[in-house]
């Protein structure tokens, strides 16, 4: 892997976009690299929580530039099979069995800005920017566009991607981009913290299974939504993590997850 790099502590993954120099852009072979690793972080069942994070000024600037040089050359079966690998990476981050935090420490822009949209949570340091930026260069915002709605809504999404203009950290956060700003000297602290509680105080079947019910909510219509919520809460009672949980909780013990 040359445009990212994996390591595993405690129970935390880290996969870091390392291409500082291109500001942490992304290629063919970094979403490649991206996807092979958050499945590598998936498979560890040592792994609980996986954070995204980049190394240099900005966290991810969209597509590289010699890689838009590139795409100019592609036809519609090669531009088709290059999008499907960011929808699946998008995807499988959005899906990811483990929860997924965005430390954003630098400008977060189209396709990185899309990064940033399908992680669970994500925090960024105040001098952070966000966009989606494509219109701007005659491109479409396709892929975020289907999670972004999701998250947001309709209106601040229009207001977003039909603009293409940037907005700073903390309107990303009244938005609903993203979970919270915090200070630059206390942003690895803060990650690792939450990081760590997620591990020591939550069930990984229940994270999983939350994650998968927040996925499927806008699928179905209300009375199957509920029917398959219900369902759901009945598999989970006969979970070992539940039932774990449960008799922890009745001899006033802290369970140990």
């Amino acid at each position: 892997m040359s445009g990212i790099t994996y390591t595993v502590a405690g129970r935390i993954a880290t996969i870091t976009l390392n291409r500082p120099e291109k500001r942490n852009a992304l290629s063919g072979a970094v979403v490649r690299e991206l996807r092979e690793a958050f499945a590598q972080a998936e498979a560890d069942e040592a792994v609980k929580v996986v954070v995204l994070a980049a190394n240099g000024k900005a966290f991810c600037a969209g597509a590289d530039l010699d890689y838009l040089r590139q795409l100019q050359e592609f036809h519609f079966e090669d531009n088709y099979a290059d999008s499907r690998e960011l929808m699946q990476l998008f995807r499988e981050i959005y899906e990811l069995k483990k929860v997924v935090i965005a430390r954003i420490e630098g400008d977060a822009l189209a396709g990185g800005c899309g990064l940033a949209t399908v992680a669970d949570l994500s925090y960024a340091v105040p001098e952070a920017r966000f966009g989606y930026t494509e219109v701007r260069i005659g491109f479409v915002p396709a892929l975020v566009s289907v999670f972004l709605v999701r998250k947001i809504g309709e209106g601040r999404a229009r207001e977003l991607m039909l603009t293409g203009k940037l907005v700073d950290a903390a309107t990303a956060e009244r938005y609903g981009m993203i979970t919270a700003v915090v200070p630059a000297g206390q942003m690895a602290g803060h990650v690792q913290a939450v990081a760590e509680g997620l591990c020591a105080e939550a069930s990984s079947n229940s994270l999983t299974v939350t994650k998968q019910l927040i996925a499927n909510v806008f699928d179905v219509s209300l009375e199957d939504g509920l029917e398959a919520a219900a369902r759901t809460n009945a598999e989970t009672r006969r979970h070992p993590d539940c039932q774990k949980g449960i008799a922890a909780f009745l001899d006033k013990q802290k369970p140990e997850w």
